[in-house]
């Protein structure tokens, strides 16, 4: 039985509780069900009994003083309420010295704020919400902070991005200790559209496309759909129903970028997410439509910074 401790405090994000505990309850009926025993005890802890959470919500917590004995995994959830929490010397020291007697200690969004002011960052890579990250890097000089990644893993520290990125850190750490398989039936069961690696960008590119509005929405959701087919000029254009100087000029404007690097960025990004999936390098140029593997290879180095092979071979 591993036991598990997530941090709360007054305003903090409900889902950077909620999320990885029932990502850990998940696990427990998955075991069961395969025949194993329960495998986790996760508790929210806090400094009082009752803590409102920023949506209003209110928790019943475990008072940190009843707190005690062996305990597998901190977790510190974030929210606007950890700029308080940093505040309190008391908790501050309560969270270095539970670090201390802890296998491995995470943090999910800005609950990093929380791990460094404690002293735990120093020297090491961390991530945290990227709303916040140039406030971060500006008063925790001394941690690598790495701005894209939605969650960074360096040794027993764990630190993630924002909110639904505490999902993957908690599926993450539930592979860690169980097995991919286990993992990939939690993720089913809470419906999780991907389990992402830790190195995937907090921004997708298609999330990307769409901030610049719901004009070309439906041609991205069919680029996604077809990416075996002929993205050209053209055919987009046609698509749009506009002619393909009008497009260019439109698409541009709107998204910040031509319509070939768009349609190369998303991609990529497939491409990206079958080589996770464990499909062969040439099997995900196939099946996203790159004319070769150069062109394919070219693109991926230019986003990822590391070859389609060498990223197959990391997390596959």
């Amino acid at each position: 039985m591993r036991h598990i401790e997530i941090l709360a405090f007054d305003n903090a994000q409900l889902l950077d509780i909620a999320g990885p505990l029932q990502v850990f309850t998940s696990a427990n009926e998955a075991a069961i069900e395969s025949g194993l025993p329960r495998p986790y005890e996760a508790v929210a802890v806090a400094t009082d009994a009752q803590t409102r959470t920023s949506s209003g919500l209110v928790l019943t917590t475990a008072p940190l003083s009843d707190v005690g004995g062996p305990l597998d995994t901190l977790i510190i959830a974030g929210g606007w309420g950890v700029n308080k929490a940093c505040e309190d010397q008391a908790l501050v020291e309560w969270v270095r010295r539970r670090s201390a007697s802890t296998r491995r200690t995470a943090s999910v969004c800005s609950g990093a704020f929380l791990l460094a002011e404690a002293g735990l960052l120093d020297g090491r890579r961390a991530a945290t919400h990227w709303n916040r990250c140039e406030e971060f890097s500006k008063r925790f000089p001394q941690v690598k902070l790495e701005p894209d990644p939605i969650f960074v893993r360096d040794g027993d520290l764990w630190s993630s991005a924002g909110v639904s990125a505490g999902i993957d850190l908690a599926l993450a750490l539930v592979e860690d200790d169980l097995g991919r398989k286990l993992a990939l039936s939690v993720a089913r069961e809470l419906v999780v559209f991907l389990k992402r690696p830790g190195g995937q960008a907090q921004f997708s590119s298609a999330l990307r496309l769409q901030e610049s509005g719901e004009r070309f929405d439906q041609l991205h959701a069919w680029i996604m759909s077809n990416l075996r087919a002929d993205l050209s000029l053209p055919v987009l254009a046609e698509r749009a129903n506009m002619s393909a100087r009008s497009f260019s000029r439109h698409y541009l404007k709107a998204t910040g970028r031509t319509p070939a690097r768009a349609v190369e960025d998303i991609r990529t990004e497939a491409v990206r997410r079958l080589l996770e999936e464990g499909l062969t390098v040439h099997q995900a140029r196939i099946r996203c439509g790159f004319s070769s593997e150069e062109t394919m290879r070219r693109n991926f180095l230019r986003k990822f910074g590391t070859t389609p092979q060498a990223f197959r071979d990391h997390f596959a």
